[in-house]
């Protein structure tokens, strides 16, 4: 039994690992951040408390109610990472002002519990199905402790149906012990019109008039090259036309600044690093197509905020992708240059066929919302408190 001393109170005492929130810029440092924002709002009856490293930017933290409060670990993220899932030190992080009635961890590993119910988000297995796209010593890491933190939770939580499949097929997680719980859109990301505001990322990121958009974080998974290939086929049919890529570097990215390098259209390439979250919904309006070819996805953001903002999306047909996209976008296998490029020129060019996909795209968007997500995951909480009970 999880928190057996806390079955007399209805109200549920939940931990959270809230480190990634705070110090990673995108991906899951975003899928954190919204989900404990959302739950901020919607949820008066629990108790939080939020679980962060002391190297973590306090500064970061959000204004938050009553109900949710900081304990900030006397060691350090890496120092945290190697005692817990090295050493295996069994340090415990519900004892001593802990009392959780379940701890959640969205970041794919789990801290050693003593007493309490573990929720623990596994976002992907890309480590596992394309493991030569990760850094070999993550890959090997991660290949180890996310297994091993699996069979220790109490309850599992995937972004998409697809995750879910992955869990059961390649780890043999039971499907009873898996939910799923994705991910949502802001209501920020909308058209932007203001041309103050468009005209003032526009020069901070000194972004061409008309382009082509892919964003992501800069790793072979979501297969940039293979854009900057298709961007080649496309540019001929435009004299005006543009690719830019945003994101952060992740690993293994060399390749992809080497195939912009040797591209014939090279000074119509820009690789413009980390954009910044409040200058995204921008950036989404001003591109003419948001392109999304990546290998796999455990959920797959940036689809849904692109079509939030009105830019019609092309997307690899492989994962979550379907689940995410369904028919408000164009799907192409990952590994279709021609194919990726016909799709973005036919995007560009046919007026009816483009305004077809913004339309769906709005109203695809719409059903994803952080408050449905939170819904979903408090009926988890709910569900797992009664099971321990």
């Amino acid at each position: 039994m999880c928190g057996w001393w806390r079955l007399i109170d209805f109200t549920m005492h939940i931990g959270f690992h809230y480190t990634s929130a705070l110090r990673q810029q995108g991906g899951i440092g975003r899928y954190t951040r919204e989900l404990i924002n959302t739950l901020a709002i919607l949820d008066t009856k629990n108790r939080y408390t939020l679980l962060v490293s002391k190297d973590s930017p306090l500064d970061k933290l959000p204004t938050l109610p009553d109900n949710f409060q900081v304990k900030v670990m006397p060691l350090t993220e890496k120092i945290m990472t190697i005692l817990w899932h090295r050493l295996y030190l069994p340090l415990w992080v519900d004892v001593g002002g802990g009392a959780y009635d379940i701890f959640h961890s969205p970041n794919f590993i789990l801290p050693p519990l003593y007493n309490t119910c573990g929720l623990l988000t596994v976002h992907d297995l890309s480590f596992m199905k394309y493991p030569h796209k990760t850094v070999p010593k993550l890959q090997k890491w991660l290949s180890k402790t996310v297994p091993h933190s699996i069979k220790r939770a109490t309850h599992v939580l995937a972004d998409s149906m697809s995750t879910k499949n992955d869990l059961e097929t390649m780890l043999n997680v039971p499907s009873k012990k898996i939910s799923v719980v994705g991910a949502g859109v802001e209501s920020r990301f909308k058209p932007i019109i203001d041309t103050h505001i468009l005209n003032h990322v526009r020069q901070k990121y000194n972004l061409p008039t008309k382009f082509i958009l892919g964003l992501s974080t800069l790793e072979p998974r979501k297969n940039f090259e293979g854009l900057i290939q298709a961007f080649n086929h496309v540019e001929p049919f435009f004299s005006d036309m543009h690719l830019v890529i945003a994101g952060g570097k992740g690993w293994l990215y060399e390749s992809i600044f080497a195939e912009a390098e040797s591209s014939s259209v090279s000074d119509k390439i820009h690789i413009i690093g980390f954009v910044d979250d409040d200058d995204l919904p921008a950036i989404y309006s001003m591109a003419e197509v948001f392109a999304y070819p990546s290998y796999y996805e455990g959920f797959g953001i940036p689809v849904l905020e692109s079509m939030a903002c009105g830019t019609p999306v092309v997307a690899a047909d492989n994962s979550s992708l379907p689940e995410v996209m369904g028919e408000a976008g164009i799907m192409v296998p990952a590994t279709d240059i021609t194919a990726l490029a016909v799709a973005i020129k036919e995007l560009c060019c046919d007026h009816a066929l483009r305004e077809r996909y913004i339309q769906r795209g709005f109203e695809q968007a719409s059903k994803f919302t952080w408050g449905k997500t939170a819904d979903i995951l408090l009926n988890v909480y709910s569900m797992i408190s009664t099971v321990k009970q």
